[in-house]
């Protein structure tokens, strides 16, 4: 589950780092800065968390549920840290 966990939150960075660096002009660490500046840095964390949908299926068809269990694990928490930023 752990494994799962950390597969979930690298998974929803790497996300946000696509989300920045495709529909932006800035740099990772500048649009993080920027978007935090202007309050929308919970909507780009819950942008980047999309990816965990396709993490979390492969996990279930190759019949790792404890991996997905880690995955869904991230997502929660995840969702409290968007509602507190």
């Amino acid at each position: 589950m752990l494994l799962g966990f950390i597969i979930g939150i690298i998974t929803s960075v790497f996300g946000c780092f696509l989300f920045i660096l495709l529909f932006t002009k800035f740099t990772f660490i500048a649009g993080i800065e920027l978007l935090q500046a202007e309050g929308k840095l919970g909507k780009i964390i819950t942008l980047g968390t999309v990816l965990d949908l396709a993490v979390f299926w492969i996990a279930l068809k190759l019949n790792k549920e404890f991996i997905a269990r880690g995955v869904i694990l991230a997502v929660i928490i995840l969702t409290i840290i968007t509602v507190l930023v």
